[in-house]
């Protein structure tokens, strides 16, 4: 009918309408205030922490934010869906496992382990796309599922002992540094260019954003949202099996208990970094400041001998400040 047909231009193609010039101010006052954030936290560890200057300490630094950006880049764009996916750690660790069996003991060439890995992580995760497009299953509760399946599955085939790689030039890379700079880092800054025109410069990329500020209406205006969903979490299992090549190669095994809790360090990187839980908002560069503020704060903890245990304290305060953060300032931008 001529009263629910959109007569504008598609709700895709200007996402940050749905915020505002308000919704944009407060996403640049947010980054701002991230990078005080991350200034003052330097200098603190910079001053207290030993070693932290050195430059083995920030080529660590580099490769652990690598092991958050990377999959944090196609989170971001999943949260601004209005969806999240809680399986990044597991599958990360599945990923790991897949590429140290099917290249040792299933005597699979290396070159078509890696594929295998990166294809199935990226059908796992179209799979739990699929069930929340198909069937509307929360996406909460569809990467549970996947998050239980993955991590039980992975120690399963390691009877939850590593698994070791055999010497490789492709791992030597992956683990190693190209022009002295952490090569993970390397692929990270590479993929974040990516998404970041992605986002902003193409039609999916406005699709994402029409979908996550209001769903029904993107659908009106043509966009076909279950389509944007199995994409978006396909892309989060494909860089979650990039991220698992990368830890087999740092670890020199295959590992189903690793990554542990990497889920919620790239959750919080996103959200600290301003992208909205309840979707329709959010920035590529908060999320590159988030995942800088996050490998501080878990490098800074190491560095000044707090208990392991506690760190996880730690990591749920901020998750949890972040967000009440996030809420404050969504209810200033909708305020009059």
């Amino acid at each position: 009918m001529s009263t629910t047909t959109p007569t504008g231009p598609p709700v895709a193609s200007t996402p940050a309408r749905a915020g505002g010039r308000l919704g944009r101010n407060t996403q640049r006052l947010n980054e701002i205030g991230l990078i005080g954030a991350i200034v003052v936290l330097f200098v603190v560890l910079a001053a207290t922490a030993p070693g932290f200057l050195t430059v083995t300490n920030q080529l660590a630094i580099l490769r652990d934010a690598a092991t958050v950006g990377v999959v944090a880049w196609a989170m971001t764009l999943v949260i601004v869906a209005g969806e999240i996916d809680i399986s990044i750690g597991p599958a990360v660790a599945f990923s790991s496992v897949l590429l140290a069996k099917a290249s040792g003991e299933w005597q699979v060439p290396f070159a078509l382990a890696v594929l295998l890995c990166l294809a199935v992580g990226l059908l796992l995760g179209a799979g739990a796309g699929f069930l929340r497009a198909r069937w509307g299953i929360p996406s909460f509760v569809a990467t549970l599922g996947l998050w239980s399946g993955l991590r039980g599955l992975a120690q399963y085939m390691t009877d939850g002992l590593p698994v070791p790689l055999e010497p490789n030039g492709f791992l030597d890379v992956l683990a190693g540094s190209i022009a002295g700079i952490p090569t993970p880092a390397i692929i990270m800054a590479v993929l974040f260019g990516v998404f970041l025109f992605v986002a902003n410069r193409t039609a999916y990329g406005r699709s994402v954003f029409a979908v996550g500020g209001n769903a029904e209406a993107a659908r009106l205006a043509g966009i076909s949202v279950a389509r944007i969903r199995v994409i978006l979490f396909a892309t989060t299992g494909l860089l979650a099996a990039v991220s698992g090549l990368l830890l087999a190669a740092r670890l020199g095994s295959g590992n189903g208990g690793a990554s542990v809790g990497l889920e919620f360090d790239v959750i919080a990187a996103v959200v600290i970094g301003g992208t909205s839980l309840a979707g329709g908002k959010g920035s590529l560069l908060g999320t590159l400041l988030g995942v800088a503020f996050i490998t501080f704060i878990g490098n800074g903890l190491v560095l000044l001998g707090v208990n392991a245990f506690f760190q996880d304290v730690v990591r749920g305060v901020i998750i949890v400040g972040a967000v009440l953060i996030n809420v404050l300032l969504s209810h200033r931008k909708g305020a009059p």
